[in-house]
Order: structure tokens, then C-alpha cells, then sequence
């Protein structure tokens, strides 16, 4: 081969892992055509009606017209299989369940998880489930099945799952936090009801004998506080909670830092960021900054990574993206997605719209 020939192939083979890593924006045209949205380009992935589809950053997986399953991982499409199934997807995994088959795919490769499968739950590092011919719980992590607990007294889902964490009990009512494929104990309970909120690297919860409020954090707990608090949720490597006097706290790496001194009207937390409304004011906390992002409380919102995508008040759609606020669409009641660091627009005319990197692009 030319050396010419050679720089040739090693240029393409480049542009396809760049693409691949850009992720995908699926979507279905004006022509119902289902399509993705790559490299500032909607893409064609199947021409014929689809019936559904699921899709996180990285994959799509659908049912086409003739009923079969496949996944695109934004290169190929790759046939899964002709009969009925139960899916589910995330960011980079996907599993299936054919009867009492269970099956998953990741990064191309195909693995059996249990031919005795019935729930199961996929997440963005993980897969959880019950695996009925040994009563057990199981979990798949990092090209691993590993058994969390068996269940002597009728086998059910009674576990928490974050993006790479799993909370679950075993028959003594004892509790555990499985993470980064190990076991670290967190206390037994007998019939009091625990709220555990699970992120990435990091999970919540108030004990309810003691009422403080604990955190989980990348291996170690911590008490964060020794009184009664209001509510929790957990992010990608950090919690927010609201403590008895409607307070708004932030907790990262060893530090609090105060959101709200008001009582908020109501706050979420996804990934990266953190939104509540506050005296008629929508903010939002990312990278350490607090944003003010409208004078008024959206009819509709989404949370994912570090995108905030909103109706404006026009009806409109509008995105904090990388601490800026875009106006992406003034057509009212359209759908809206977010996908990677892109937020895709739906408009009552078939037509999308997909913002990235501050520029709109339109099919």
C-alpha cells in the first residue's frame, strides 16, 4: 500500500472514531425516516417505519418494521434479534430479555447474562438483575457478573441502582453499597423505610434512628449532618439537600456550599447540575456557579450531564448550556431531548432542530 493510500485510510479511520465518540442524536424526519444527527449531519439509520426506540448518548436500540431489534452505536447497524423482547438502554449499555433469557451488549461485544433472568435494570456502568434459577441478585460491572446477595424468602427487586452504584439487603435486613466491584456494609434495618438516593460515585440517605444524614462518597461515609433534614438527591459526585428551615446545601468534595438561604418553591438535581426556583426566579448550579436562568418558572424542563434544556415563556425552547442561556426555537409546545451536550428540538412541522457548540442546525 502507497504511503499515500495509507495516510488516506488512517485520516477515515480517525473522522469514524472522532464520530463515534460525538455520540448520536436520533430522531425521526419529516419523511419518517429514522435518522441521527452526527458531525453537523442528520444521518439516515433505517428508511422503513420504526415501532420504537430507546436511546442514550452513545446507542440507539429499536424495533423495526418487521419486529426485530437492533442497536446503532452511531457507525453500524447491528442485528440483536428477530424475536419479542424487553429492552432497555443507556448511555453505553443495552439489555434485552427474550422469555426468560437475558442478554446485554456492550461496546459491541454480546454477553449472556442468565438464561433465569426476569427484572433487571441497566444504567450507564451497571446492570442489575434477578437471576430466578439461584434466587439471587446479580450485577454486571465492567465486563463482570458478580452475585450481590441470595434471597431466602421469595426473591424480588429490592434494590437501589445509580449510574456505577447499587444499594440492596440481604436477609438479615442488613444493608450494602456495592461500588467500583466492592462491598462496603451500611447498617441493619428491620421495618424502617430508608430513602436512598444514588448518583455516580456518590449516594445519600437519613438514618432513621438517629435522623442524621449521611453520605456515601467514593468509598468512605460521612456524617454530613447530625439533625433532621427535609429532603436529598444525588448527582455525578455530589448531593444537594434541603435541611429543616428550607436552606438549599451542596455538598462536593468535602465542602458545603449554601445554594438558597430561602425556601425554595422546588429544587432537582441531575448528573451535573442543580435547579430551583427561588422569590420567582429559576437558578441553576453548575461548575461551581450559580446562574440565574429565568424570571419565571418553566411549564416543562430537562436535567442531563450539564445541559438544562426549558420552555421559555413564549412557549418557545431555551438551554443553559456550558454556563451560556441560548433561545434555540420560539415554535411553542415543541418536544425537546438532550443528548451528550446537544439539545434536540422537535417542531410541529416534522422538521428538528439540534443545538451544539452554540451553532443550530436544522434538517
Amino acid at each position: 500500500m502507497s504511503f499515500k493510500r495509507s495516510v488516506f485510510f488512517l485520516f477515515f479511520a480517525i473522522l469514524d472514531l472522532k464520530s463515534s465518540a460525538q455520540g448520536i442524536v436520533p430522531t425521526l424526519d419529516f419523511n419518517n425516516y429514522f435518522v441521527s444527527f452526527q458531525d453537523g449531519f442528520f444521518r439516515p439509520i433505517e428508511i422503513q417505519p420504526i415501532v420504537s426506540y430507546k436511546a442514550g448518548d452513545e446507542i440507539v436500540a429499536y424495533i423495526d418494521t418487521r419486529g426485530n431489534l437492533k442497536i446503532y452505536d452511531g457507525n453500524e447497524r447491528i442485528d440483536v434479534t428477530t424475536l419479542n423482547v424487553d429492552y432497555q438502554v443507556s448511555d453505553h449499555l443495552m439489555a434485552y430479555r427474550i422469555a426468560q433469557g437475558l442478554r446485554m451488549w456492550d461496546a459491541g461485544k454480546f454477553t449472556v447474562l442468565t438464561n433465569f433472568g426476569r427484572e433487571f435494570i441497566v444504567r450507564d456502568s451497571l446492570i442489575v438483575f434477578e437471576d430466578t434459577r439461584y434466587q439471587s441478585i446479580n450485577v454486571y460491572w465492567n465486563q463482570k457478573i458478580e452475585s450481590l446477595v441470595t434471597i431466602t424468602n421469595g426473591l424480588s427487586m429490592n434494590a437501589s441502582v445509580g449510574e456505577n452504584l447499587v444499594v440492596y439487603k440481604d436477609n438479615s435486613n442488613t444493608y450494602f453499597v456495592y461500588w467500583f466491584g466492592q462491598k462496603f456494609e451500611i447498617g441493619t434495618y428491620n421495618e424502617e423505610i430508608l430513602n436512598f438516593q444514588l448518583g455516580t460515585d456518590i449516594m445519600c440517605f437519613k438514618d432513621p434512628y438517629s435522623q442524621s444524614f449521611f453520605v456515601f462518597d467514593r468509598g468512605n461515609f460521612i456524617e454530613l449532618e447530625s439533625f433532621p433534614i427535609k429532603n436529598y438527591k444525588a448527582g455525578r459526585g455530589f448531593v444537594v439537600y434541603e435541611d429543616m428551615n428550607g436552606n438549599l446545601w451542596h455538598y462536593q468534595n468535602g465542602e458545603k456550599t449554601a445554594l438558597s438561604n430561602f425556601s425554595t418553591e422546588f429544587w432537582d438535581v441531575k448528573d451535573d447540575i442543580c435547579v430551583w426556583m427561588e422569590n420567582s426566579y429559576f437558578f441553576a448550579f453548575t461548575k461551581g456557579k450559580r446562574i440565574q436562568v429565568a424570571t419565571y418558572q418553566p411549564q416543562a424542563y430537562l436535567l442531563k450531564n450539564n445541559v438544562l434544556a426549558f420552555r421559555n415563556i413564549i412557549g418557545g425552547v431555551s438551554a443553559l448550556v456550558d454556563g451560556r442561556i441560548e433561545e434555540i426555537t420560539n415554535f411553542p409546545q415543541s418536544d425537546f431531548e438532550i443528548y451528550g451536550n446537544k439539545v434536540l428540538v422537535k417542531l410541529p412541522n416534522q422538521t428538528s432542530v439540534v443545538y451544539m457548540n452554540g451553532k443550530l442546525y436544522a434538517n
